[in-house]
């Protein structure tokens, strides 16, 4: 981060021309709750950070910082998780939490218009009365703003079904390292032209800061079912995933937690959970009367057959929360047992997930750190959690090492290194591995065309040749199965 030399004085002086005292925080104080995202292995204290109240505001910042040569890091809630909001230490912090309003409901077109600060969750309470919700849903959906699950492109439990964040937006507005203001996407299902949405969503803070979004809303299902699955071997959970997928039934959700991450959930949220598996399966199904009824049998039968201890079915709503409570409680529950954990975030391809939950086990043994595995097994993201002691010498960075490992083992069976937590900090010497000098080389040209002095977010998410180059000849093909763990298969 040495590359930016800011005049703190010219530039302090400038915002505050164009900004009202009380939104620049620059004492000491002041800028340390900033200091880090969700992933607090990284750490950095900005320069200044902002809070602007308007898009004029958003522009006339960043003209300031383009005109300065000051780099820029746009911030949500903060709770991401691979540091793609940490602050440069040159640089301007824009936090857009002020920008928290709901603009418009649109229960006819089923649109809602946001800012970029509103909770994911807030929008769903406030289209409930219409029969209408938002179908992206992270399990940090009660903190998390939408300005950064655009950014992230983020998931959730119901991801199987309805989508990431790309698949449930139509339009979003973006204020560019010039201060020029561009809509992008429409509100109707599809756009003339280059498919900017798409490009701008899961892009980082990399390209363009974002000030508004229009989402599409759903209407609530008629029916809404989960059951929830106990195996006693985690590979037969892992089965029965593909058994669901392939015949032919798509759950709304279809998510996974191993014997660890069952106990630690179960005492945290109280679900209900067999703490004697060693796995459970939550399966939820949504729909019409009929559908529900039918498809309910059928994975009842998958389940069974695929060697279920037991099979559940939630008897009412209450239930059925209780048991979304304890999955989407995981991540905390596994904070209160360890004094420490590092949450990693792949894709695979569902048919591997056996071989690989088998791999991150032998790893778990290799490196001395326990691991708890909870991840949306329906589209193969894993989630699985390092468990460490940062004030224990080295076991930081037998963690990262830890979990540098299991994203290359996404990367040899066929997967990605990133889910929907994105790569900022965290995996950035895995895109050296994902992805060769020629396609690096081509994301370097995108950004150079919508922010060509590198003053968004730099240094994250994409990696220099040089920094690649250091990291070493790590390319791994697809397929190929050179880890001694994965051996066996």
């Amino acid at each position: 981060m040495s590359s930016f030399n800011t005049n703190r004085a010219l530039l302090l002086a400038a915002l505050q021309d164009i900004q009202p005292q009380p939104l620049i925080l620059n004492q000491p104080e002041q800028l340390k709750p900033y200091e880090c995202d969700g992933l607090s292995a990284y750490r950095s204290v900005p320069l200044l950070v902002v809070l602007p109240e308007t898009v004029e505001q958003v522009q006339a910042i960043l003209k300031i910082c383009q005109a300065q040569r000051v780099p820029v890091v746009a911030r949500g809630a903060g709770t991401g998780l691979s540091g793609g909001a940490l602050p440069h230490e040159q640089g301007v912090l824009l936090s857009l939490a002020k920008f928290n309003k709901i603009l418009d409901i649109n229960p006819e077109r089923r649109t809602a218009t946001v800012q970029p600060g509103v909770r994911n969750l807030s929008i769903t309470q406030a289209v409930d009365h219409l029969g209408l919700y938002y179908a992206p849903d992270p399990s940090s959906q009660i903190a998390c703003t939408i300005g950064g699950n655009v950014a992230e492109n983020s998931g959730g439990v119901h991801c199987l079904k309805y989508g990431l964040t790309v698949h449930n937006i139509l339009q979003i507005k973006i204020v560019t390292i010039d201060g020029e203001l561009l809509t992008i996407g429409g509100h109707s299902l599809d756009s003339a032209g280059y498919d900017l949405l798409a490009l701008l969503t899961g892009s980082e803070g990399l390209l363009g800061v974002i000030v508004e979004v229009t989402v599409k809303l759903l209407p609530k299902p008629e029916r809404v079912q989960v059951l929830l699955a106990a195996f006693d071997d985690v590979i037969k959970a892992g089965a029965a995933v593909g058994a669901i997928i392939s015949d032919g039934i798509i759950p709304a959700g279809l998510e996974m937690m191993d014997g660890f991450a069952i106990k630690a959930a179960e005492e945290f949220a109280h679900a209900g959970y067999p703490t004697d598996a060693a796995a459970i399966l939550l399966c939820e199904l949504d729909g019409t009367n009929a559908e529900v009824a039918e498809q309910l049998s059928r994975v009842h039968d998958i389940l069974l057959h695929s060697e279920a201890t037991e099979v559940r079915t939630a008897k009412d709503a209450q239930e059925r929360a209780t048991f979304w409570k304890g999955r989407k409680s995981a991540f905390p529950a596994v904070g209160r047992i360890s004094p420490d954990y590092y949450c990693m975030d792949g894709t695979i391809p569902r048919k591997h997930l056996p071989k690989v939950l088998h791999a991150i086990n032998q790893l778990s043994e290799q490196f001395g750190l326990a691991v708890a595995n909870v991840f949306h097994a329906g589209d193969g993201n894993l989630h699985p959690l390092i468990l460490f002691d940062a004030n224990k010498t080295g076991e930081l960075e037998r963690a990262e090492a830890f979990g540098g490992k299991i994203l290359e083992l996404c990367v040899e069976v066929g997967g990605t290194i990133t889910g929907e937590h994105g790569v900022g900090m965290e995996k950035i010497n895995q895109m050296c591995v994902q992805f060769n000098s020629l396609e690096l080389t081509q994301f370097h040209a995108v950004k150079a065309a919508f922010d060509p002095q590198g003053l968004l977010n730099p240094e994250k998410a994409v990696p220099t040749l040089h920094r690649c180059a250091e990291f070493g000849a790590m390319h791994v093909h697809h397929g190929q199965l050179s880890h001694p763990e994965l051996e066996r298969f």
